[in-house]
């Protein structure tokens, strides 16, 4: 490398949530590769924290899995405290679960006056109460460090809306207005906060069945919505949270940034 890393983060500590596979991942080490002075990878299942933690330790970065439900706050507590102990206290905290929840699966067949109530708690649960719930967490060491990032991975749906998905639009849209409310908090302690706005990321499915869904109607009539005729990677997401992230985005607090393709355009 010529000069210095531009996304250097000066040896801080993460914690990024839900990272165990897809986008959580890849955020995970890509924050290793920038110097992170440690990355705490939680995910619901410890299995997948802990292959995590490898590919990380692999690196030469400090690493610990911190398995936890973002929706259960005494576990988040705790987490950020064994995070603490093991790898030093957190100053960037990523906010990337999400979807229906550890084991759920997000419906889009049913009009919102037509679901069963009982359904919303999975969306706002982990989408927002679980944003709420690590954000309180993580905050006072950011305060005593007089530094921190915080960055939350939201949805285009958040921001444009999508039909029949009414309750995680919301939780989404609610995620993002948070951020801004907690960068206006925080902003004298040197902490910033943001929000990643995503459409369709290529993370459910293996490679295999991927290809076979590239051959189907149902894949075409959604790439033509896009400016950019394919799905987002894991690697598209980890350099914007990165660079959000890094000291080069110490001036940039209370945004949220499309990372989608060109799927939506509204400001």
């Amino acid at each position: 490398m010529i000069g210095e890393d531009v996304l250097d983060l000066d040896g801080q500590v993460a914690l990024v949530t839900g990272a165990g596979k897809g986008a959580g991942r890849g955020i995970a080490l890509e924050l290793a590769k920038h110097n992170a002075g440690g990355i705490a990878v939680n995910d619901f299942v410890a299995e997948r924290a802990e292959e995590v933690v490898e590919e990380i330790r692999a690196l030469g970065v400090p690493a610990t899995a911190v398995p936890f439900d973002v929706c259960d706050l005494e576990q988040v507590g705790a987490a950020f405290a064994k995070a603490g102990s093991e790898i030093g206290a957190v100053t960037i905290l990523v906010n990337n679960a999400g979807m229906a929840g550890p084991t759920g699966q997000i419906s889009m067949n049913t009009n919102f006056w037509e679901e069963d109530p009982g359904e919303w708690g999975k969306y706002m649960n982990t989408n927002l109460y679980g944003v709420f719930n690590c954000t309180h967490a993580a905050i006072p060491a950011m305060v005593d460090a007089q530094r921190g990032r915080i960055v939350t991975i939201v949805s285009d749906s958040g921001r444009v809306g999508e039909p029949r998905q009414a309750v995680y639009s919301a939780a989404k849209a609610g995620a993002a207005g948070f951020m801004r409310s907690i960068a206006k908090e925080t902003g004298r302690f040197g902490i910033t906060a943001n929000s990643v706005a995503l459409a369709s990321i290529q993370t459910m499915m293996t490679d295999d069945q991927f290809a076979e869904f590239q051959k189907s109607d149902g894949y075409k009539a959604a790439m033509s919505r896009y400016t950019i005729r394919r799905w987002g990677q894991p690697d598209d997401v980890a350099a914007l949270v990165a660079f959000l992230c890094s000291n080069r985005a110490s001036w940039i607090t209370g945004q949220t940034y499309p990372l989608n393709g060109g799927y939506s355009m509204a400001q």
